[in-house]
């Protein structure tokens, strides 16, 4: 299997525009369990109309003012499913971090992004498009179906599939691609805080805190925001204090 492990940088995501820092790669052997929550029904009713590898997938990163959106497309084995999957933002840092091990330990995965150039050159769902079809398309061992959480296809998918509401909620293999996702994206975060600090990146994920504009006001933007929606964030920020 081909995992995304969060934590060190050995090398750069390429796209349009700025390079940015990923995640290593490594294989893991699978082991896990099943679990009560978000269920397998879904991807066993594609399963039942003929598709043999479902991919949930999930993004993250739609609503900061600074760093890439990122996605993630994740097939599992019903025999070997982590305990414990839900959408990424009700579970604790701690059970996200044990939950990114399992999956690792059990699953193929892509993890990819779209930069800030393209946010800026498209808009923040077409972007978040571009990621989840780059995450499907880098999976090692290709699915053959996709659960794709929210109400929306992405443009130019390569294989058949299907939105879900409240995917993340509801299917396993979302809510794993939602926890991928959101893991490696705070990775990049981590490092991007590094090289530019004083924003708060290494907490607020670049989302727009207090901090995080009270930042802005005082160093100005970094080539690593997105400059139509900080400025317009900025000027709302300015307009209120």
């Amino acid at each position: 299997m081909v995992i995304a492990e969060p934590g060190k940088r050995t090398g750069q995501v390429k796209g349009k525009g700025r390079a940015l820092p990923f995640c290593i790669l490594r294989a893991a052997m699978p082991s896990g369990s099943m679990i009560n929550g978000p269920d397998f029904s879904l991807e066993l009713a594609a399963q039942a109309s003929g598709a043999r590898r479902i991919a949930g997938v999930d993004e993250v990163g739609r609503g900061p003012l600074a760093g890439p959106v990122t996605a993630a497309a994740v097939v599992l084995d019903i025999a070997r499913i982590p305990e414990g999957l839900n959408d990424s933002k009700k579970l604790t840092a701690r059970a996200r971090e044990r939950l990114y091990e399992e999956i690792m330990s059990v699953a193929v995965v892509c993890v990819a992004h779209a930069t800030v150039e393209e946010i800026e050159e498209h808009n923040i769902l077409r972007a978040s498009h571009l990621a989840m079809v780059r995450a499907l398309a880098g999976l090692k061992a290709p699915a053959d179906y996709a659960l794709i959480d929210g109400n929306m296809l992405p443009r130019d998918l390569p294989l058949p599939a299907e939105t879900i509401i409240k995917g993340d909620a509801r299917s396993q293999s979302i809510s794993a691609a939602s926890i991928m996702a959101k893991i490696c994206r705070d990775c990049v975060m981590l490092s991007l805080a590094q090289q530019h600090p004083g924003y708060g990146w290494e907490t607020n994920m670049g989302y727009g805190s207090k901090s995080h504009m009270s930042a802005l006001q005082k160093l100005g933007v970094t080539p690593h925001h997105r400059r139509s929606v900080s400025y317009t964030h900025l000027r709302a920020h300015e307009t209120r204090h």
